[in-house]
């Protein structure tokens, strides 16, 4: 199995917002987006003190993409306006199909502002294709025990798989596109080795620690972009580490952006604004 050849490093810039450090994956300076993934917020690790004010993201709009995210410590309370509503906790992941329009908030439980703690949270938009921009919302909430954990390496490596699949597994998320989301839990010189088809676009990056990837060198807080001249990533951990990890096909389209916005169109651009400010994202 040919590995792939990695075309690029890139650190994550940090944009902290108000009091919640924050590391931009994607898009930057160096790298715009890894088609269809679209954008990578890292969150802390920070540890916030009781009687705080929890995550800072009230009420907004999406269309046209889905967002996943990964509690890594803390938690999040989900509210949408398609009357979805949870609080998922550590090792859990929130799916968000916005399609056609949410207004969603993303803060903090009670019991967080009340008592603070550790948080490290992830964030990953995933675009849709033009024929799915306008889809039905939906929102899927999982705690850590929904979703299946693989051990890999003798035990030295366990996998989380979201959706997709990997080694005969299938991951719980039923996805529009198909796209495999996992996460890797490494420990200090457990050896990975996943093959992807060529023609997949590779999202891969590390959270926390240090591996070796395809031979080279990747540091905590660094996505890598690779080449498509091969099918397979061969991943040693130098320190323990976690990595995200996804692929899925390109979708060649154009990427019409603004904020919250993702379309094909400046026109889709404009026509969703003005839905949103009409009070039509409602699923």
């Amino acid at each position: 199995m040919k590995t792939r050849s990695i075309r690029r490093i890139h650190a994550a810039q940090q944009e902290d917002i108000a009091d919640l450090t924050t590391w931009r994956a994607l898009p930057t300076s160096q790298v715009d987006m890894i088609d269809p993934f679209l954008f990578l917020n890292h969150h802390g690790p920070q540890v916030y003190a009781p009687r705080n004010h929890g995550l800072p993201f009230g009420p907004h709009p999406h269309r046209g993409f889905e967002t996943v995210t990964f509690i890594l410590d803390g938690d999040i309370a989900h509210r949408d306006s398609g009357g979805h509503e949870s609080v998922i906790r550590p090792d859990g992941i929130q799916w968000m199909t916005a399609g056609r329009g949410l207004v969603h908030s993303e803060t903090s439980s009670a019991e967080f502002m009340r008592d603070g703690g550790p948080l490290e949270i992830l964030q990953l938009w995933i675009n849709l294709p033009a024929r799915l921009k306008m889809t039905t919302p939906r929102y899927v909430g999982l705690q850590a025990d929904a979703l299946p954990m693989f051990d890999a390496d003798g035990g030295k490596a366990r996998i989380q798989l979201a959706s997709g699949s990997w080694d005969g597994h299938r991951g719980p998320i039923e996805t529009l596109i198909d796209v495999t989301v996992m996460t890797l839990r490494m420990q200090a010189t457990a050896v990975l080795t996943l093959p992807v088809a060529a023609e997949r676009n590779v999202f891969f990056y590390v959270v926390r620690g240090v591996v070796r990837v395809n031979g080279s060198q990747v540091e905590r807080r660094h996505l890598v972009e690779f080449d498509n001249n091969g099918e397979g990533l061969e991943i040693r951990a130098e320190q323990d580490a976690l990595v995200l990890l996804c692929h899925a096909l390109p979708l060649g389209e154009p990427v019409v952006s603004y904020g919250p916005f993702v379309m094909n169109t400046r026109e889709e651009i404009q026509q969703a604004v003005h839905d949103y400010q009409a009070g039509l994202f409602t699923a």
